[in-house]
Order: structure tokens, then C-alpha cells, then sequence
């Protein structure tokens, strides 16, 4: 018999019970959001082809993608010579054929291809799924973690910028944050950065360099830039923006001088201000007072299908990576054959927003409820007696349970303690005489004696 101790593999974790009650709390707090703003839930497969998922990500993100072995004898059918020059990725094509998801867009937008005649456009979707990372793990960051998908494809209006940004606003509100920015930039302006320099072929490289100046500072960045083909002279045009400060109206004006020779730099400035309208149009004066919405020039998100706007959220209170982001994707299902059909999306990071909430206490009450009250179980008589009472229970929508066989008192309060059980009712010869229950509440140890219906009333009432 093996004697191998059982282990998880790195990046992954449990949840226990009360852990998913917490999570589920993230989940349906923001699906709650979600379906507010006219969104439907879907779901996609955890694998996918790979050459869905390969060409997507740019080459970092490649990189990170989960490949999936063939079934069988996957060696078999590479050529000898590959085996022999042990080059494991110019084997990949011949022994992988599927790999796990990287993120909820790229098989969104395959969806929407292989469904283009059954859905109704735009088309609206949201997805809360579990998506998988070849990273090195860390303080929020996993390997296996969930992301929360919104996605409209079919509409070119610059409102659904604009709603995304009160999404976040709303939903990470909903659940407590009070101090988070939500961070946007446009890709073309990105693009017009590297027009005015005279590189617009390296503009891959100067967005991946500049998405790390929170990580490596200025200097970093201009290591990397300089390394990848810029100039120092490059590196001079580019610092008074990429180092551009003042508020979003300043930050615009000033863009408007630098980018006065760039087309695509224009029109990424005149998408910002048209979000930045339409936000003020929907948003109340004190809810655009308690937002930050910021303007952020090196906001890049490395990722190769972006084409508009694009968007960052990060808390303030705790040292934590982006707890979410997203952008415009015009192009993305035309590589899958349909041309033409423009979209775009935000992500939440369910996992962190959970570390979060934990460090900073919160979760409310309700968040960690899970049986509501426990009946005891003493003898056979009890228990046939207690049995109708736990249907009148549950039929009234209280979550409760019937300890499931007779034992000692300590045995059975020990349990409801473990589970965080806030009340027993016990059952005893003069309660089953009388048809009053003694109910317990176990955080302040107080007893009364009250019928079932009493009862009912009082723990409906409590979950209010």
C-alpha cells in the first residue's frame, strides 16, 4: 500500500465550507450587478484547442498557458529528430493538441463564433469560472483561480465603457471597498505614442515595457525599452508622458499637444472623453464624487488584443495587485473568421478581492452563516418528534439540520460550535409535553422556551 503523502499541487488550494460561503458571497454580489446592467450568464469548457488559446496572450502570455498532453502514446508520432534534439517546444504541436483556459475572453469569443446564428446582438454576456495560469505562485496570485467575466460583443458604443466603470464602482461598493481607483487608458494612444517616435512596429514591446513602471520604476522601463530597440532620444519623448501627472482634464490637454501629428493618438483622446462624459451622465454628483476614475498613461495591459479603451482597478487599503481589468477588442473574433464584429469587457478577480475582504474584515455576518439551527437528538422518541419540526423549518426557509443520531449533550453543542451553528433547539420529555423548545443561542448562551411557529418567526426575522 502507498504510503505517498497526499499534497496540492503548487498555485492551487481547498475551500473549506465556510470558504465557499465567503466566495459565493463575492459571486453572487457581483453577479447581482451583472444581471442589473442586462447581462446573461454562459459557461465554456476548462479546456480548449490550443491553437484557440495560442497567439492570443502575446508571447509572455503564451508562455503561461497549462498544455495538455495528448491521451495515448504522445510520443509516437513526433519525429525522431525532435525527440532527439530534446526541444520540448517544437514537440508541443505533436503531442498537445488541448490545453486548459487562460482567461474567460478568448473562448468567449469562440462562442460567439460557433453561436453567431443562435444569439441576439449585442449580445451580453457574464462568466464566473475558474481559468488556469503557468505563473509562479504568490501573495494573489495562483495558479487555478476564478475570474468574473463581463463581455458585450456587437456594439461599438462607447456607453458600455462608461457602464463598466460603474459596474466596478457598484459592485466592489457592494461589497465593502471604499478606497480603489479605477484606472483607464485607450490603446490608441498607446499607438500614437509610438507614431510620434517614429516605432509604431515596436509599439508590442513599448506597451509590455511601460504596463511595468509600477513594478521597475522609470528606470527599469527604460532598461527594457533601450534593450528592445528605442533610443535614448526615443526614451526622452517618451518620459514627460509616460511620467504625465495632473488631473484627467490636465492629463488630456496635455496629450492633445503631444499627439497632434497622430490620428490614432486623437482618436484614442476623443474615446477617454466621451467615457468620461457619458460617466458623468450616469453618475449622480456624490457618486462621482466618492470614484476615482483616473487617467493613467502607462496603463498598458499586455495583452495583444486590445484595440480601444482598457481599464485597471486597484484597491488602496491593501498591498494587492489589480483586483480587476479589461478593454476593447475589435479585432479578437475576426481570428476566428468573423470580421467586423467589435467588443469589449471587464474582468474581476474573484480570488483577490476574497484575500481582500479577509484582511480586511469584511465579510459580513451573513457571509459565514451556514446551518442556521440545530435540533438535538437525545432519543428514538425525540427524534421522531423532532422530525416534522425540522420540515417546518426548512419549508419556511431557515437552513437547518437534525443532529443524526442520539448522543450526549456536550457531544452535540461541541458540534454546532465547530460548525458555527448560531442556535439549538433542544428536546427533552417536558418540551415534547409542553410543545415549547428551548431554544439556545450559542455566541450568547441565553434559553427561552418558545413553540416552532415563535421560533420560525424569530430566526426569519434575524436573517433580515
Amino acid at each position: 500500500m502507498s504510503n505517498i503523502k497526499p499534497s496540492l499541487a503548487k498555485g492551487t488550494r481547498d475551500f473549506s465550507p465556510i470558504e465557499m460561503v465567503k466566495r459565493n458571497y463575492i459571486y453572487d454580489t457581483i453577479k447581482k450587478v451583472f444581471r442589473k446592467y442586462g447581462y446573461a450568464e454562459i459557461q465554456t469548457p476548462s479546456m480548449e484547442n490550443l491553437s484557440t488559446l495560442t497567439g492570443k496572450y502575446g508571447d509572455e502570455g503564451d508562455k503561461l498557458i497549462f498544455k495538455i498532453l495528448n491521451s495515448g502514446d504522445y510520443l509516437s508520432k513526433v519525429n525522431p529528430e525532435l525527440l532527439e534534439s530534446r526541444n520540448s517546444n517544437g514537440m508541443i504541436a505533436s503531442i498537445s493538441e488541448k490545453a486548459l483556459r487562460y482567461d474567460l475572453t478568448v473562448p468567449f469569443a469562440r462562442y460567439v463564433v460557433m453561436h453567431q446564428n443562435e444569439i441576439t446582438l449585442p449580445f451580453k454576456r457574464f462568466q464566473v469560472q475558474p481559468v488556469w495560469r503557468a505563473d509562479r505562485p504568490q501573495k494573489g496570485r495562483y495558479r487555478e483561480f476564478y475570474q468574473c467575466d463581463v463581455d458585450v460583443v456587437g456594439s461599438e458604443s462607447l456607453l458600455n465603457e462608461a457602464e463598466f466603470v460603474l459596474i466596478y464602482q457598484e459592485a466592489l461598493s457592494n461589497l465593502g471597498l471604499s478606497d480603489f481607483s479605477i484606472k483607464i487608458n485607450n490603446r490608441k494612444i498607446l499607438t500614437g505614442i509610438a507614431e510620434i517616435i517614429g516605432k509604431p512596429e515596436l509599439i508590442i514591446d513599448m506597451t509590455v515595457a511601460i504596463d511595468k513602471l509600477d513594478k521597475i520604476g522609470f528606470e527599469g522601463v527604460t532598461k527594457e525599452l533601450l534593450s528592445k530597440g528605442f533610443t535614448d532620444a526615443d526614451i526622452e519623448v517618451l518620459k514627460p508622458v509616460i511620467l504625465l501627472e495632473g488631473s484627467n482634464e490636465e492629463k488630456l490637454a496635455q496629450l492633445k499637444q503631444v499627439l497632434a501629428s497622430s490620428e490614432a493618438g486623437l482618436k484614442g483622446i476623443s474615446e477617454i472623453e466621451t467615457v468620461f462624459n457619458y460617466v458623468a451622465s450616469l453618475a449622480g454628483s456624490e457618486l462621482r464624487a466618492a470614484m476615482q476614475l483616473e487617467l493613467d498613461i502607462t496603463l498598458a495591459r499586455g495583452l495583444n488584443y486590445y484595440t480601444g479603451c482598457i481599464f485597471e482597478v486597484k484597491t488602496n487599503e491593501v498591498a494587492m495587485g489589480s483586483i480587476g481589468g479589461g478593454g476593447r477588442y475589435d479585432d479578437l473574433t475576426g481570428m476566428f473568421g468573423l470580421k467586423g464584429l467589435t467588443g469589449v469587457g471587464v474582468s474581476f478577480g474573484a480570488d483577490r478581492i476574497y484575500d481582500v475582504l479577509l484582511e480586511l474584515d469584511l465579510f459580513p455576518e451573513s457571509a459565514s452563516a451556514g446551518t442556521k439551527v440545530l435540533i438535538s437528538n437525545f432519543d428514538a422518541t425525540a427524534e421522531a418528534y423532532a422530525l416534522p419540526l425540522l420540515q417546518a423549518l426548512r419549508q419556511a426557509e431557515i437552513s437547518a439540520e437534525l443532529y443524526p443520531a442520539s448522543a450526549k449533550l456536550k457531544k452535540q453543542m461541541s458540534y454546532a460550535d465547530d460548525k458555527h451553528i448560531p442556535y439549538v433547539i433542544l428536546i427533552g420529555s417536558d418540551e415534547m409535553e409542553s410543545g415549547l423548545l428551548t431554544l439556545k443561542d450559542m455566541k450568547s448562551g441565553v434559553q427561552e422556551k418558545l413553540g416552532i411557529d415563535a421560533i420560525i418567526d424569530m430566526l426569519t426575522e434575524s436573517a433580515l
